[in-house]
């Protein structure tokens, strides 16, 4: 389920050959032999994820953000961040959105927007991320998996700008939602205004 392209240039980069380095039931790493779009021959190294991303911003009717901590493995650090999970074949985005949401949170939502669709780190991944907005939320038990050891934060919308300021949330769809967030209630007040 790839986005449709801005437009249809031809590629400057000659793919010679392509062999897979390392591959897990998550990840494929492999290396390519390229033409360069200099001409000049290279490597490149290429992540691709057999799941796509999927993150959600629950916005309780308060207007008040609910967020995620745990331990990041590949950062060996401590991260603040939207609930978030990868979405198989066998789900829609909206589908994961509202499994993780109610694993990590326990809340489920009425309502659910998509808000954006990026690539999380298109010069070396081919991760594509759908990102949501929950809203009509109502709590209950969560479910975590066996590798996730979650605390969750109802903040309010203030202390979550804060913390993205202040650079304690760091997480690529995080900042993305956030950021959406904060344009959304930018409008709203200059609207209303």
């Amino acid at each position: 389920m790839t986005p449709p392209q801005p437009d249809d240039r031809p590629s400057p980069w000659t793919t010679l050959s392509r062999r897979t380095i390392y591959e897990n039931p998550w990840i494929l790493v492999r290396e390519d032999q390229v033409l360069r779009p200099d001409g000049l021959p290279g490597i490149y190294g290429v992540v691709q994820y057999k799941n796509r991303a999927v993150g959600v911003l629950p916005v309780d009717d308060r207007g008040r953000i609910w967020l995620v901590g745990q331990h990041r493995y590949p950062l060996d650090a401590y991260s603040w961040e939207i609930p978030e999970g990868g979405c198989p074949e066998s789900e829609t985005p909206e589908e994961t959105a509202l499994r993780e949401l109610r694993e990590e949170t326990g809340l489920v939502a009425a309502h659910l927007e998509r808000i954006c669709t990026a690539h999380l780190s298109n010069s070396v991944s081919d991760e594509l991320a759908y990102i949501f907005r929950a809203t009509g939320l109502t709590e209950g038990p969560d479910d975590p998996e066996g590798c996730e050891r979650i605390d969750v934060r109802r903040v309010e919308w203030e202390e979550a700008y804060a913390m993205l300021r202040r650079g304690e949330i760091t997480d690529s769809m995080s900042v993305i939602a956030l950021l959406e967030e904060a344009v959304r209630r930018l409008g709203r007040e200059r609207g209303s205004g």
